[in-house]
This record gives structure tokens, C-alpha cells and sequence, in this order.
């Protein structure tokens, strides 16, 4: 069965010990699931940003952005668990992780790689690299092609929301080192 390829990287301000704080947040979490335009949502993040952690979440979203001949087969609204699970990083804040994303009740599934590595002294890359894999015999193409696309509009959105926290905080106020301040591990 073949699959669509689906890479997204994003540029982000900071270096990798103050992103991967972020990611570990469980407020950052919420916002970005929020800005993915989700109706009703579940946050949960295990670990902690110092050694590996994982990121499950689910979330209820229209189907605005699955073509309309294809709607049919998942309803008006869809729900996506996303479990993201972070390896302890490197000397350097570099890390990598598993990513899966599915569709609960759709035969729709995206699995891959992400990485998370220092560009320069100021900014981190942040990248998925996955497959996505569809089971349906006559529709394959054209749902997978949706879903990659959703997939994508979704992390361009969260890399918004990651690139506002880096430079605002959680509560809009601009910082001049985030990374620098101290910050308490939430419990979870």
C-alpha cells in the first residue's frame, strides 16, 4: 500500500532547551490544540522537558477542510488523538521522537519521525517527517492527500501559536530570554 509523504519543518525562536520546555507545557499544549480549531479537546503530557516526555492529545474538529465528496466517510466531525513521544535530549538541547496521529474511527493513520535541533544561536527547527496511510481500497489517494493536507494546516497553526509563546509567553508579554527564566515543572 503506498502513502502520502508528509515533511513539515518550522522555524522557531529560541534554542532547543527553552522549545522543548514549551513542548512539554501542558498550557502551550492546550493553546495550540485550541488554535487547530478544535471543539472539544484532552491534554495530557507525561515527563518532563529536562528528559523525555511524551504529548497525547485529542481533539474534535469540523470537517471543513475534507473535500465534500469525501466527508461522507468520517461525518461532520472528526475526532484526532496525536501522540508525540520525545527521546531525553542531547548535550546540546537536539532531541528526536515518534509522532503517530490517528482518526478515531476512519481508517486514516499518520506515523513518523520528529526532530527537534538547534539552526543557529537564536532559532530551532522543529520537523515532522511521516507517512500517511489510508485503508481504503478505492479512496486511498484522495483521503490521504486530505488528511496530509489537514495535517500540515494544523502544525502550520500550532507553529504560529509556538512562535507567539516563544517570544510573548503564555501570557502575551514579550520576554527578552525566555529560556533564561526559571520556570516550575507542571504536575500533571
Amino acid at each position: 500500500m503506498l502513502a502520502v509523504r508528509l515533511r513539515v519543518t518550522h522555524e522557531l525562536p529560541g534554542d532547543a532547551v527553552a522549545v522543548a520546555r514549551m513542548l512539554a507545557d501542558p498550557a502551550y499544549v492546550d493553546a495550540k490544540v485550541r488554535a487547530s480549531g478544535a471543539e472539544d479537546r484532552q491534554v495530557d503530557v507525561t515527563g518532563s522537558a529536562g528528559d523525555a516526555f511524551t504529548v497525547t492529545t485529542r481533539r474534535s474538529l469540523p470537517t471543513a477542510q475534507i473535500p465534500a465528496h469525501l466527508a461522507g466517510l468520517v461525518g461532520s466531525v472528526i475526532e484526532v488523538r496525536q501522540v508525540e513521544a520525545w527521546e531525553a535530549p542531547e548535550a546540546d538541547g537536539t532531541r528526536a521522537g515518534t509522532v503517530v496521529v490517528e482518526i478515531v474511527g476512519a481508517p486514516v493513520r499518520v506515523t513518523g519521525r520528529t526532530a527537534l535541533t538547534a539552526s543557529t544561536d537564536a532559532t530551532t527547527t522543529l520537523a515532522y517527517d511521516g507517512d500517511v496511510r489510508a485503508a481504503l481500497p478505492l479512496f486511498a489517494t484522495p483521503v490521504e492527500e486530505a488528511a496530509a493536507q489537514a495535517v500540515r494546516t494544523a502544525l502550520d497553526a500550532e507553529a504560529a501559536v509556538a512562535r507567539s509563546w516563544l517570544v510573548h509567553g503564555a501570557d502575551g508579554t514579550a520576554s527578552a530570554d525566555r529560556s533564561a527564566a526559571p520556570h516550575d515543572e507542571p504536575a500533571v
